[in-house]
């Protein structure tokens, strides 16, 4: 066969070259998320973190948690907005962690996509640093693969891996939590990353943005906003106040995840969840019913603390002085289940 004849890798669809050229472009802003227990760079077959601090833990715990945008990815796509969708990819990781009162410590991630198109990638990878950032962890590495003939050139998929720490005597496992206990909800940005098969079915016409501009202004500056991370609300908290249980409200909204934090036997009365002027559009706009929303979104509350009655006032107090827009929003109780009024 003679050389003409010959297929490259390139040919078949993957660009080795652009592949690395895509390393040098984002080499320095990933360092710009290392401290000192990041060892070397990009570039090695391994991360290595130096984890010689642990010697000043007792009993030191590790945490990990994977997860990835979901469909919010498709709205990327059509608003050709990139950066964003990163920082969901490193909330919904650190938030979930967060909920035993761990510290993340590093992040990796995986962009599969059709076609590597560079400027995306880097906003993606941009968008990543920036939650790394909020989340005070350091992004000590990563996968980017072109998928030819798998995924069409300009579709892409993320996923998330973290690992933190927390003190065993620390860690918070809701084990604690009785009825009469008292139920604080943090204020979410939006639908944060959860919800957006049915967003999409919704506010999509065709798989295509509205021609509406205030509808496509509503998904754009509302629906689209990037999810909020709480790490460092959360670990400001808990080094202050004793906290029994806390919840991400992800995939599955209240119904599926408060119980995930609760013992056998207890259940959750919400009766004073706060006005949310994105699900209370969505309702109006397209006929919900509002019990599906509640076990599908977030309605405007994103992270829940389930803390002790006695201590309540001081702990609002606090979240007020660390920006957070919190709101007493029920108490467990002993039926076992989750009731929202």
């Amino acid at each position: 066969m003679s050389n003409s004849n010959k297929v490259t890798y390139k040919e078949a669809g993957v660009d080795t070259e652009k592949g690395q050229e895509f390393v040098k472009r984002i080499k320095a802003n990933v360092a710009s998320t290392h401290n000192k227990n990041v060892l070397g760079g990009l570039g090695g077959f391994a991360a290595c973190y130096d984890v010689s601090f642990l010697k000043s833990y007792q009993e030191p715990i590790l945490l990990s948690g994977t997860d990835g945008v979901g469909t919010k990815l498709q709205i990327a796509r059509l608003l050709d907005i990139h950066d964003t969708v990163g920082i969901d990819l490193v909330a919904m990781c650190v938030n979930d962690i967060l909920v035993n009162g761990g510290k993340p410590l590093f992040f990796q991630d995986y962009i599969a996509c059709g076609k590597l198109f560079l400027p995306r990638m880097e906003a993606i990878v941009s968008g990543i640093v920036s939650g790394c950032k909020l989340a005070d962890c350091s992004l000590v590495g990563g996968e980017t693969a072109e998928h030819p003939g798998v995924m069409p050139d300009d579709e892409y998929d993320l996923a998330g891996f973290v690992v933190g720490v927390v003190e065993k005597q620390k860690m918070i496992d809701g084990r604690t939590i009785k009825p009469g206990d008292s139920i604080i909800g943090l204020g979410s940005s939006g639908p944060h990353s959860n919800g957006f098969s049915l967003i999409r079915k919704l506010l999509l016409s065709g798989g295509k943005l509205p021609t509406n501009s205030a509808e496509l202004d509503f998904l754009k500056d509302h629906i689209f906003k990037p999810t909020k991370i709480y790490v460092k609300t959360i670990l400001s908290l808990i080094d202050k106040f004793s906290i029994k249980g806390m919840v991400h409200i992800t995939g599955g909204g209240f119904y599926e995840n408060i119980p995930r934090v609760l013992p056998t036997g207890i259940g959750a009365e919400i009766n004073s969840l706060p006005e949310s002027y994105i699900f209370s559009k969505l309702e109006k706009d397209h006929s919900l019913d509002r019990n599906d929303m509640y076990g599908t979104f977030n309605m405007g509350i994103g992270y829940i603390l389930v803390v002790d009655s006695s201590h309540v006032e001081v702990i609002m107090s606090e979240l007020k002085i660390l920006g957070e827009d919190a709101y007493l929003i029920g108490k467990t109780d002993s039926t076992g289940k989750i009731t929202i009024k």
